[in-house]
């Protein structure tokens, strides 16, 4: 079913089954993230017709979804803001990218609509309750990015003492979902994570746009789990965190963000901030941006959407969580959040507004035009 809300009105709509639903979203995910997605033994000349094949295929797909769940409303649409609350694989999908049913040219519904996700309708009405007369938090933002994953890492003057060491994390079997950041050379017995260079361009690109009074810098060794846990990020008003994301469907409690698996003597060190430990931190935040991989997704209970990292940062005090569902390009999300912040911070739009707008200024680039360098993020939580 489709239930359409507005302020005066309530309707619902009968869609086709439910497993046709899955299905046709299903194939718009795997076309959207053809390009993450590495097969096993493929030639590089492979990958890219599969990739070519996959964004061939994708425009009719997504238009199909789109007109199969859509369709029944599309004259109620008109230029508003869309709030979804999705269920099932519809969970994967970034409305933002499905072609407009009004608009009839294969136009993203992001052009003519703000799009916010929230995993349930009761979360909206538990933070608008509990965040009541909250008293914003006094500096502007804290960026936590760019993370050193091993002792061979060039950022060492020289290697470090142990560069065979581990990570706290011990062999790759030990932890689910680390795939698609683990570097080719890494062995069973060894944990090498890919180092992401652009993080640390979109981290200085963020803070200029802030003063540096006002502003929190965690980058190389100090993109660490103790310097989120000590509490300080509580007095910043925008929390961004560039890495990887782990994520753990079936334990939604270990998925995680990677920071800092060696201190800077080579030592190894719990560089996993799981969702466990965010439940537990105070974060009065007006937003946090989880900028890297799959981000958005989650343990899927039924009636109450994923549970994961965007759950946890919502408990721990966050109005509102941008997160991403699928394994993203560094230099695409680079732009994407430059341009994001550049609207909130100098421009004075909502965070949900600026979103939009650097994700249509994305998509009219030729380069970026796939919806697989823009699409991937989509905020949760509260629009106004």
């Amino acid at each position: 079913y489709l239930w359409a809300i507005t302020r005066d009105s309530l309707t619902s709509h009968n869609l086709p089954k439910g497993e046709v639903i899955e299905k046709n979203a299903r194939e718009v995910y795997e076309l959207l993230t053809a390009r993450s997605t590495n097969k096993k033994g493929e030639t590089a000349p492979q990958r890219l017709a599969r990739i070519s094949q996959a964004e061939a295929k994708l425009p009719a797909a997504a238009l199909e979804l789109s007109k199969t769940i859509l369709a029944p409303v599309a004259a109620q649409l008109g230029k508003k803001r869309l709030v979804i609350v999705a269920d099932g694989a519809l969970q994967y999908i970034p409305f933002a990218m499905l072609p407009d049913p009004a608009a009839g040219n294969n136009q993203p519904l992001v052009v003519g609509h703000e799009i916010v996700s929230l995993p349930s309708a009761s979360t909206l009405l538990f933070q608008r309750k509990e965040l009541d007369g909250r008293v914003a938090a006094p500096k502007m933002l804290a960026v936590i990015a760019d993370p050193v994953f091993d002792g061979t890492d060039a950022r060492f003057k020289t290697s470090a003492p142990d560069d065979k060491a581990l990570s706290q994390s011990g062999k790759l079997a030990d932890i689910r979902g680390l795939e698609h950041i683990v570097d080719e050379s890494a062995t069973a017995d060894r944990l090498m994570i890919r180092r992401l260079p652009f993080t640390r361009q979109e981290a200085d690109a963020l803070l200029a746009l802030t003063p540096k009074d006002s502003s929190f810098k965690a980058i190389d060794f100090q993109a660490n789990r103790t310097n989120v846990l000590n509490g300080d990020l509580s007095q910043y008003k925008y929390v961004h965190f560039a890495t990887h994301g782990v994520m753990d469907a079936q334990r939604p409690g270990l998925s995680s963000l990677v920071l800092s698996t060696v201190d800077a003597a080579g030592k190894p060190q719990n560089g996993f901030l799981r969702a466990n430990d965010i439940y537990n931190l105070k974060l009065p935040a007006e937003l946090v941006v989880l900028s890297a991989c799959q981000t958005g997704l989650g343990k899927e209970v039924k009636g109450e959407g994923l549970i994961g990292l965007t759950r946890g940062f919502m408990y721990a005090g966050a109005k509102r969580v941008v997160v991403s569902l699928w394994s993203v390009n560094d230099k695409a999300t680079s732009d994407l959040m430059t341009k994001f912040y550049r609207g909130m911070l100098k421009d004075n739009e909502r965070p949900a507004a600026a979103l939009r707008a650097a994700q249509i200024e994305m998509w009219k680039q030729k380069k970026w035009q796939s919806p697989y360098y823009w699409a991937a993020f989509t905020m949760q939580g509260e629009w106004r």
